[in-house]
């Protein structure tokens, strides 16, 4: 018996069409516009949109160590809700996944109680600190979806050269959270207007934009494969583009809230995070840059934190917001329904192109492939309710917002793990 989903909508070539989709074990078999019932389990999927399963490369699962602010069962419930198959779990973790010993410690809790896919990260350098010992990505690398220090910043020119060298010899992914650190001056917003108005001490654009400069060139001499994390800066975006049409090997991110919010948003620590959100201009310079393929990715950043931290004063509070459960809806909201983006635009920066930056066969919905699917209702209106979040954080700027296209079921190699409001083993 397989599973049936009846009379949904999806795109080819980027129209939508009516169609059934069934599944047998772990495959999607049959596209077609009538299957026969049989004695498949039936879901009516009529009025609802078929996605590929959606893939966030960047996300912070806690796990182990900070098990208070998230776990990897709670991360991937959320993440699950949020209509995500796969995600990326970034090294934030303690111990760091920088050796054999922790990366299969964090394998084997993905195994025992992830809901939906996990790929971990290991860090770039031993203990994720800056001027230590590059770890093994020879032993490493067939273990990780890649190598990052997110949090931190490479600070040494000779370490990201010397990293990407091995990363290219590897084949194997850098991903980067680009941050000098020499230009922070102890920030915690934007070094803008109303920074200054505010008397809050602000983070210079320099200080991401530089590193991605850098690193672009880094990774043109090497050849490496190169990722770079949560872009905020219209100066990142246009080195970013200058590096792509000269071959560079690098992909980027944006978050929902680095698209949405700018510094005129930030009122308590719920919109303190790390790049800041920025100016108008750079929030349309993000915009722009997904619309003509020089951003590929929109990630999370899902960042949970307790509550009892989050409530300090905007100077002492941890950098951080959570995503995984309104990413999809506040983007189609936003950038689809007012006609900005299409919906195929946002199914590939959800699904396709970070598929194809992890070299996986996900992403599209084609007969014999895995069954990773999302179901979507993209009509109704819902607010954006923190309280009823199963991720353990509820620090998000986006509490009351409204939005429409809701993740209803979420399928992972064959199986539904979410819907409607349920979780299934």
């Amino acid at each position: 018996m397989g599973i049936l989903l009846k009379g949904g909508f999806l795109l080819e070539d980027n129209q939508t069409v009516i169609k059934d989709v069934l599944i047998l074990d772990n495959k999607i078999t049959q596209i077609e516009s009538s299957i026969p019932i049989e004695n498949h389990e039936i879901h009516d999927c009529k009025g609802l949109f078929i996605s590929p399963g959606f893939i966030d490369m960047h996300v912070h699962l806690r796990e182990p160590g900070y098990e208070n602010k998230e776990t990897i069962r709670t991360g991937t419930m959320a993440a699950a809700k949020g209509g995500y198959t796969l995600v990326c779990a970034m090294p934030n973790t303690n111990p760091v996944p920088d050796n054999l010993e922790v990366i299969n410690l964090i394998l084997e809790k993905i195994k025992q109680n992830a809901l939906i896919k996990v790929l971990p990260y290991a860090t770039i350098t031993k203990s994720q600190k800056n001027h230590s010992p590059l770890v093994d990505m020879e032993l490493l690398k067939d273990k990780v979806c890649g190598f990052s220090n997110d949090g931190f910043g490479i600070q040494s020119t000779k370490e990201m050269y010397e990293a990407m060298l091995l990363a290219h010899r590897y084949e194997t992914l850098i991903c980067a959270h680009c941050e000098d650190e020499g230009l922070l001056f102890g920030g915690y917003v934007h070094k803008g207007n109303k920074a200054k108005i505010e008397g809050w001490d602000g983070i210079t654009s320099l200080s991401e934009s530089i590193h991605i400069a850098r690193d672009t060139l880094i990774a043109e001499e090497t050849k490496a494969a190169y990722h770079i994390c949560h872009v905020s800066t219209k100066e990142g975006v246009r080195i970013i583009r200058d590096a792509k049409k000269r071959g560079v090997n690098v992909t980027c991110e944006v978050t929902p809230h680095h698209l949405l919010l700018t510094e005129n948003d930030v009122l308590d620590s719920n919109t303190k995070m790390n790049p800041p959100v920025r100016e108008l201009k750079d929030k349309y310079a993000l915009i722009s840059g997904l619309l003509d393929g020089t951003i590929d990715v929109i990630a999370t950043d899902h960042a949970p934190h307790q509550e009892i931290e989050k409530n300090k004063s905007l100077k002492d509070a941890p950098f951080g917001v959570i995503g995984l459960e309104t990413a999809f809806p506040l983007i189609y909201t936003n950038l689809v329904d007012t006609g900005i983006a299409s919906l195929g635009d946002a199914i590939k920066w959800f699904s396709y192109n970070p598929a194809r930056r992890l070299n996986l066969e996900y992403g599209k919905l084609v007969s014999g492939r895995v069954a990773d699917l999302t179901i979507i209702d993209l009509n109704t209106e819902k607010k954006i309710d923190k309280v009823s979040f199963v991720s353990k954080g509820r620090n998000t700027p986006f509490d009351g917002w409204i939005c429409k296209g809701w993740p209803v079921m979420t399928i992972v190699e064959g199986k539904v793990v979410y819907k409607e409001g349920v979780f299934y083993e």
